[in-house]
């Protein structure tokens, strides 16, 4: 795919999208969550994106929402749906639906809302959802204990880029090797030339590293798993609760996370736990030691009474004999047993092991002194060996932990995303289900609409009045103020841009035309000054212009000038759409004038106030065919004849 190609996206984007691992199949998808890893693009970004590659697709040229109102619309439909997901993804996901002039994206869509329909939204099954979000790459990952080493220029190049965790060392020679085993738990050698050296340390010759990387730094598969626990835990909780099977085997999930702690290292492992502790406890217990030593020596010498015949000290001072000297002399099975006590100390309570306890006997020992010493460069290689073995062993574990998880990482991330696709279904589901939804048909030219009703009014939506409307061809809609024409008009609204974004609308039946463009003209804000009249009027002539295919709503267009030339404007208008067959629902009060203006038949249709109750406006909400509805004033006019005997009122009523 030509990632320039989908509309709106630039050489920079395209090469952002271009560093994911599949980006063509996230665009096809819709996958938000994908795009948005992409370097420098946001999730709204991202959906915008999305919006465009489908519709580069479907071959669709976004062309249908051609006003301000229908765009409005859209917005509030969407908000109506997004407010019906659980997860952060959910909400993007659905902003990559859209109205569109094209069959097979509109099929497309239908065909998964109408598997979304029947899904359950359980409430135990939506809160399961709160928990689950796209999977984070693991990042910032830094290995210290292990180096990657090579001869060779180029190759040291290409292990920076491919191991990048890892540090990565040139070596001449064996000698400078040897020093890297030395300095290291465990060296990776790219060069085969390398191969046999007896080199002091963990050095293994693997010139086929670079093609494996994850296998030589397993941190990359542990710490994406630590990072996404919470997430793969959800995910399969909801998998569980919404009884699907998933891709990712559940128990060997849960049992492998068991394994890794929240850093991505190893735990339960019993060995390493040994290790590390006596990494970690080294310096504390040889201080305790020193403290038993020198505790035995100092019992030994308050206990007991040394000796020393004249002519013995005054030999020793000669000779430039130390206390210690004296000792050595009178102390030096104590002095032996003290260093055994150090020394079964260090070994005990670390729990070294035979090996390791050879390294002891180095700590204390030598010539007799007081207070008992321990040897610091002997320390230092103790904690040297504890320390590699204690990596060597954490980097076996964490190898044979990752090639496991590796195993796992595919299924998991397909079982996330199912579960999040899940949000984006049980979303459609509850919108159908909250606003008592069907699927529309698609067919013909205009649109019928039984037993709709509008959630965008400002009341509950059980308390809606259900309406019963359609149109074919070009009709007037007329009814008293605060009637409910607008809300009529919204609802025509809603259901054609739900229709062609291919999800169920809010009626009992529907049917709606193939709509190549939705031009809806909200209510002018009062008579406009000359050049914003001449704009209205420019922006209707290219609207009649090729306008078969187009649906019209316009509400109350007299208002912009005076009523007289109000009316022979929308007759004007109206002939150029009966004309081209276009489809268009114009809401007025000036039905008579613009009837006796037009050079054709203008339909009428009427939404007629019941009447007068209590001073309130009673309205059978939907329109009645063929029929021009009374007005307000009318209907008060008429209350007033009927209450009072005056002739006054019924004169007045005669006007009409």
């Amino acid at each position: 795919m030509e990632f320039t190609a989908i509309p709106g996206v630039g050489e920079k984007t395209a090469a952002s999208l271009a560093e994911l691992d599949d980006a063509e199949d996230a665009l096809r998808r819709g996958d938000v969550a994908a795009i948005a890893r992409s370097p420098d693009i946001s999730e709204g970004r991202a959906a915008a994106i999305a919006r465009g590659a489908i519709r580069r697709e479907h071959g669709d040229d976004g062309g249908f929402l051609a006003t301000d109102r229908a765009r409005e619309i859209y917005d509030d439909a969407l908000g109506l749906l997004q407010e019906r997901a659980v997860t952060t993804y959910g909400e993007k996901r659905l902003a990559t639906f859209f109205p569109s002039t094209e069959r097979s994206r509109i099929e497309e869509v239908r065909t998964f809302a109408t598997r979304a329909m029947e899904r359950d939204p359980d409430p135990e099954l939506l809160d399961a959802l709160a928990g689950v979000e796209p999977l984070e790459p693991a990042e910032g990952i830094r290995v210290r204990e292990r180096c990657v080493a090579t001869a060779d220029a180029e190759r040291y190049a290409e292990a920076k880029e491919a191991l990048p965790e890892l540090p990565v060392e040139v070596i001449d020679d064996r000698r400078e090797l040897g020093e890297l085993g030395r300095s290291y738990s465990t060296v990776y050698v790219l060069d085969a030339e390398f191969a046999g050296i007896d080199v002091e340390g963990d050095v293994r010759v693997v010139p086929d590293a670079l093609e494996r990387p994850e296998e030589f730094v397993p941190e990359r598969t542990l710490t994406f798993f630590a990072d996404n626990r919470e997430r793969l835990l959800a995910a399969a909780e909801v998998h569980e609760t919404a009884g699907t099977e998933p891709d990712c085997d559940l128990d060997s999930l849960r049992a492998a996370l068991d394994r890794v702690d929240e850093e991505g290292g190893i735990v339960g492992d019993e060995e390493l736990d040994r290790l590390s502790m006596e990494a970690d406890d080294l310096d504390a217990a040889v201080s305790t030691a020193e403290s038993v030593g020198n505790d035995h020596l100092r019992d030994a010498i308050g206990e007991r009474d040394v000796t020393i015949e004249g002519t013995d000290f005054l030999s020793l001072v000669e000779q430039g004999a130390r206390v210690d000297s004296l000792l050595s002399r009178e102390l030096a099975d104590d002095y032996d047993r003290a260093v055994e006590l150090a020394r079964e100390h260090v070994v005990d309570s670390l729990d070294l092991d035979s090996g390791e306890a050879e390294f002891v006997e180095r700590i204390f020992g030598g010539e007799p002194s007081f207070p008992l010493e321990h040897n610091e460069e002997a320390v230092s290689r103790l904690r040297t060996e504890l320390t590699a073995d204690r990596d060597r062993r954490a980097n076996q574990l964490e190898t044979e932990l990752a090639a496991e998880l590796r195993e796992l990482r595919d299924p998991a991330a397909s079982m996330v995303e199912t579960a999040l696709e899940l949000d984006v279904e049980l979303a459609v589901s509850r919108f159908a289900r909250d606003f008592d939804c069907t699927m529309p048909t698609i067919a013909g030219e205009g649109f019928e609409i039984e037993g709709g009703r509008s959630p965008l009014l400002d009341v509950p939506f059980d308390e809606v009045d259900p309406v019963d409307y359609g149109v074919e061809g070009v009709t007037l809609l007329s009814g008293v103020n605060s009637g409910g024409k607008t809300s009529t008009l919204d609802l025509v609204g809603l259901i054609v841009v739900l229709a062609h974004m291919g999800l169920p609308v809010p009626a009992e039946e529907a049917r709606v035309g193939q709509v190549s463009e939705l031009h809806y003209y909200a209510k002018s804000q009062g008579t406009l000054d000359a050049g914003a009249f001449e704009s209205t009027l420019r922006e209707f002539g290219e609207l009649v212009e090729g306008a078969h295919g187009r649906l019209v709503l316009v509400d109350e267009l007299e208002s912009i000038t005076e009523p007289g030339a109000s009316a022979k404007i929308i007759a004007g208008i109206l002939e150029e759409l009966h004309e081209q067959g276009a489809s268009a629902v114009f809401v007025s009060h000036l039905a008579d004038g613009i009837r006796e203006a037009a050079s054709f038949e203008v339909a009428v249709d009427g939404i007629e106030a019941v009447g007068l109750v209590d001073g309130e406006l009673r309205v059978d909400r939907s329109p009645k065919k063929d029929h021009l509805a009374r007005s307000t004033p009318e209907l008060i006019v008429e209350k007033l004849a009927g209450d009072s005997e005056d002739g006054f009122y019924r004169n007045l009523l005669e006007k009409f």
